[in-house]
């Protein structure tokens, strides 16, 4: 099973109730909504929003999205992510997802290294103890920022409350083919962010700096579909993985669209994906029943 969601960090610069957020993302076709961490702290402040709410409307908070401080105070990062742990249960969120530090794996001597593996599997153990999953994303400028360091982290870590939040763009940023690499991450995959962008050189804009700036650039940024990011191989598995139930837990993509017009992008990709891997499921079909 496919379950599409959307991001609230997609509408972080417009004045968007999530009570209207979530009658239109039920209006189009999505599955749930998954919560940047500071809109879900905020939402706490109006009674009679929580998780159970947002199901009686039909859609799920598959996560909250939050950044673990893997350096700094031990004391202060494990209160922080069960904080953090609270607030992904008011939600009904089943996973929270973090980034593996605020430096490349180049950057990091060994001794760094060992001390933030350390830490994350501390804070792994943190979340497990809550009944929870972390989801550490692939992301340029982290300790997840190619396939073999990810894979190192997660050897390392050794946990198995520990997953990979799949981001195809930054993977493939980081030069690998994403099919290879979700065929090597596959048994540590929770969930998968979708976005891309016109030109490689373009990359830049998903800066952190500049992706949560109001005026930062949006130069480049395109539909799913559409970039110099080819998803099509990588929906082919994922339907395939439907097809087999080689992974029988559902398969959460977020679609994480950072440019204007949120929701006419986010509706035209909704619908474009869906019909691909309905395409892809029926070929599936086709081809079991031929052999």
């Amino acid at each position: 099973m496919i379950r599409f969601h959307l991001c609230t960090i997609s509408f972080r610069h417009q004045l968007v109730s999530l009570p209207e957020l979530a009658t239109w993302a039920g209006a189009t076709g999505f599955d749930g909504i998954e919560l940047w961490g500071v809109h879900a702290r905020h939402l706490l402040q109006q009674p009679g929003l929580d998780g159970r709410w947002l199901k009686s409307q039909g859609l799920a908070i598959p996560m909250v999205s939050d950044y673990l401080p893997l350096d700094g105070s031990e004391q202060e990062a494990i209160h922080y992510t069960r904080e953090l742990c609270r607030l992904a249960r008011h939600w009904q969120a089943p996973k929270l997802r973090t980034f593996a530090g605020h430096q490349g794996s180049a950057e990091l001597d060994q001794r760094q290294r060992q001390a933030q593996t350390r830490r994350l599997q501390t804070l792994t153990r943190c979340v497990a103890d809550e009944g929870l999953t972390l989801v550490v994303e692939t992301h340029p400028g982290t300790l997840a920022d190619t396939v073999d360091s990810t894979l190192t982290l997660l050897t390392d870590v050794d946990h198995p409350a520990l997953g990979i939040n799949f981001d195809v763009l930054h993977v493939w940023e980081a030069g690998a083919d994403p099919k290879l690499a979700l065929q090597q991450m596959a048994p540590w995959v929770r969930h998968f962010h979708f976005k891309n962008i016109r030109h490689r050189d373009q990359l830049g804009v998903f800066a952190p700096a500049n992706v949560y700036s109001p005026a930062g650039s949006r130069q480049g940024m395109v539909p799913v579909l559409d970039g110099a990011c080819d998803y099509r191989p990588l929906l082919d598995t994922l339907a395939g993985w439907q097809q087999s139930q080689t992974h029988p837990a559902p398969l959460d993509i977020s679609l994480e669209w950072f440019g204007p017009d949120s929701y006419r992008v986010l509706c035209s990709d909704l619908h474009q994906l869906r019909q691909n891997v309905r395409q892809n499921h029926t070929q599936s079909q086709a081809l079991a029943v031929c052999q």
